[in-house]
């Protein structure tokens, strides 16, 4: 009797192996060394087809990217440095290897599609380790692809959604610097990325990219909140010390030098011992003790042991957060000096005729350097200097109308409210953050609150908002929907933000759908569009007024530091579009601009009412309601009766509507509300109840306002000037 398998239970033992070869443990090793045994270079993804071999500088970032202490990785490179296929390699690595979940985020839909068609299918095909792991069927799409253990998201960067729903142990963003600053009133990309890590029992977070702009760039922000920033050390031929390859200046002695206008002549200069040396001689010694070595001085990374080291060569644990600086196209076999040298005399001839566009290029993309443009950017701290000694919650003379903004976060309501005057001359009457649920339907009356607040003007009038724009662009959009639905008859206006350039502050109105309650409402809230860019022009000009007076910006001294920051949080950058370049408005990475968008709210508030559009005897108008010739309270002046109402005007109110107090019988005893800056939704304010409140204390006298919006069904009589006298135009 044969005790030989059959054709059968081979096929059965040869079937079990292969389903059971995804459960094989490998032994352990860092990226480089797995890269050497199983990575492959497709020939439609690289000039080079074969097996993989690393540069010597591409190793100390990638074994950083596999080194389970260090939790997250910054690389800042120039092109042609190889970065993208050790990236491809980590994310080989990551699905065949450590079978773990990961997300790679590129800054558009497109550049996923493109990076997915000539990175990721041709890696899924030819590398051998990923077709053992790979799950073909439906799982295989543009955005996902399934391994046995793993899966690997792909994403574009300009949606929040794709920052949502998802749970990896890998976050990677390729070429940072190119994502928007803030992800669609949320936060940065970077943080949200880090967001999907949280329960990973070893987080890894790799952002890199070539950079762009200094004070503007991802990469920058993230170099300064590293432990330690690496740079790539050769060893000098001639005296045997560590430096990185620089590329020098005139003002120095070393780095590139070359003899007149010939590039073919290049060499580097070593800063100790002044010896030149050719990229020949350079390559011959890349390999040669040439090692990571911090910028402090405390931390070495050696490549062929894989071993973090002190600067006595002492083993020791690899710090969290690791930056690879500088890694620039000098470094690369891939780039010639003298190419190099080449493209730097032409970007210079063209930067002396006016186009400083390569010599940006070649800044950014081959010295792996931030460019240092001349941005438009108002200044905190003269702004600051120059505050006022009125206080919050009181208007100044001059000040006439007021106006709000507000900007929904996922935690709380920020605030701005600004007065206006003739020639739109702005004072600042508060700055407040309202903390708050804004999924929870109850926690908007925190807003209604504020936005009944009385307000004291230097003449004793008693003052309230006359308009308020509220931000429907961020995570609670239909809830905001609904709240200015229901308010839209007391200029509560539905805004989003729109910074396509010249794009008007007041655009036409749509009308928006509102999923409330489980339930659609049809057309139920017209949404207006504001033109950011165009509004942030508009104040940044204001802010460089320096004399008080049409178009002046007035600050109160209780204004905190950091509305001064969010204020100024962004600058006038230039940068590269199809056709030439164009000035954007950007936000520095780790900075907040809440004060500033609501800023832009309220100018939009101004256009609404139709501020912008006052002449000067309409503003005449206006102020002898507001202020009459009477001394000002706040600076000790002699008070006068009020002059009577022009004309009586009748104005509804529904009786039902708790807090709709008329003016006229609201007193400054019981006002303003006390919304501090920093209210948590239990201590808020409640909304003032339906009451007869005691009589205006002497100082304050009630407030003939300016009529802004026609009157509702029910009524009660209340004195207002006529509107013949000074109504604005119609919004």
């Amino acid at each position: 009797m044969s005790l030989a398998p059959s054709e059968t239970q081979r096929a059965v033992i040869a079937a079990t192996l292969t389903g059971l070869g995804p459960l094989k443990m490998e032994r352990p090793q860092p990226l480089s060394a797995w890269a050497e045994d199983n990575f492959y270079l497709s020939p439609e993804a690289s000039h080079t087809q074969g097996e993989w071999k690393a540069y010597p500088f591409q190793k100390g970032w990638m074994d950083a990217f596999s080194n389970d202490d260090i939790e997250e990785v910054t690389v800042r490179k120039a092109k042609r440095v190889g970065y993208t296929k050790t990236l491809l390699a980590f994310i080989a690595y990551n699905a065949a290897h450590r079978r773990r979940k990961q997300a790679l985020w590129m800054p558009t839909d497109d550049d996923r599609d493109s990076f997915v068609k000539s990175e990721i299918e041709p890696m899924l095909r030819d590398v051998t380790a990923l077709k053992a792991v790979t799950v073909p069927g439906k799982e295989d799409t543009m955005k996902l692809k399934s391994f046995f253990g793993s899966v690997l998201h792909l994403l574009g960067g300009k949606a929040a959604r794709a920052y949502r729903r998802i749970t990896v142990a890998v976050a990677i963003l390729d070429e940072a610097s190119a994502f928007d600053a803030k992800i669609e009133k949320s936060s940065d990309p970077i943080t949200l990325a880090r967001g999907r890590l949280e329960g990973a029992p070893f987080p890894k977070l790799v952002a890199g990219s070539t950079v762009r702009i200094k004070d503007f760039d991802h990469i920058e922000y993230r170099e300064k909140n590293a432990d330690v920033r690496m740079r790539y050390n050769v060893v000098c031929p001639h005296c045997d010390a560590e430096h990185p390859l620089l590329w020098g200046g005139k003002k120095v002695r070393h780095g590139f030098k070359w003899d007149g206008y010939d590039h073919d002549t290049v060499r580097h200069v070593c800063p100790h011992c002044h010896e030149s040396i050719t990229q020949a001689d350079y390559l011959r010694i890349w390999d040669t003790g040439a090692k990571w070595v911090s910028e402090c001085g405390r931390y070495r990374y050696d490549h062929d042991l894989h071993v973090w080291t002190d600067a006595q060569g002492v083993v020791i644990r690899a710090p969290r957060h690791v930056a690879f600086v500088e890694m620039w196209s000098g470094y690369s076999p891939q780039r010639a000096w003298s190419d190099i040298v080449r493209e730097f005399l032409e970007a210079t001839t063209k930067a002396k005729a006016g186009d400083t566009a390569p010599l940006e290029g070649f800044i950014n993309e081959t010295l792996a350097q931030y460019w240092e443009a001349v941005v438009e950017r108002a200044d905190e701290h003269a702004l600051s200097r120059r505050a006022e000694a009125y206080r919050r919650f009181t208007v100044p003379y001059g000040g006439l109308v007021l106006v709000t903004g507000v900007d929904v976060q996922d935690s709380r309501f920020e605030v701005v409210t600004w007065a206006v005057g003739r020639g739109e001359e702005m004072w600042c009457i508060d700055y407040s953050v309202i903390y708050a649920n804004p999924a929870d339907e109850r926690d908007w009356a925190h807003l209604d609150a504020y936005r009944q607040t009385i307000f004291q003007h230097a003449s004793g009038q008693a003052m309230k908002i006359e308009a308020m724009a509220v931000d429907t662009g961020g995570h609670f959009t239909h809830q905001a929907y609904n709240y200015c639905r229901q308010r839209e008859r007391e200029r509560v206006f539905a805004v989003r933000g729109d910074p396509q350039p010249s794009k008007m502050v007041k655009s036409k109105a749509t009308v928006q759908d509102v999923n409330w309650g489980g339930k659609i409402i049809k057309k139920g809230v017209r949404l207006w569009y504001v033109g950011t860019d165009t509004a942030k022009d508009l104040i940044y000009g204001r802010l460089c007024v320096e004399k008080p007076g049409a178009g002046y910006v007035h600050f109160s001294k209780d204004l905190p530091p950091e509305f001064y920051t969010q204020l100024t949080a962004e600058a006038r950058v230039p940068q590269r579009v199809a056709g030439g370049e164009a000035y954007r408005w950007t936000k520095a990475p780790g900075v907040r601009n809440e004060a500033l968008d609501c800023t832009v709210y309220a100018v939009f508030c101004t256009h609404m009412l139709g501020l912008h559009l006052y002449t000067g005897k309409m503003w005449q108008r206006l102020e002898s309601i507001v202020q009459p010739p009477n001394g000002d309270l706040f600076a000790g002046g002699q008070q006068q009766e009020a002059p009577p109402a022009d004309v009586s005007r009748e104005t509804q109110v529904p009786e039902s509507a708790p807090g709709n107090v008329p003016r006229e019988t609201q007193s400054l005893e019981t006002a303003p509300v006390d919304v501090s800056r920093e209210t948590h939704p239990s201590q808020a304010a409640p909304m003032p109840a339906a009451v007869e409140p005691p009589a205006l204390a002497p100082t304050a006298r009630p407030l003939s306002a300016p009529a802004f919006a026609k009157p509702a069904p029910a009524r009660r009589t209340i004195q207002r000037p006529s509107r013949q006298s000074f109504s604005p135009r119609s919004w």
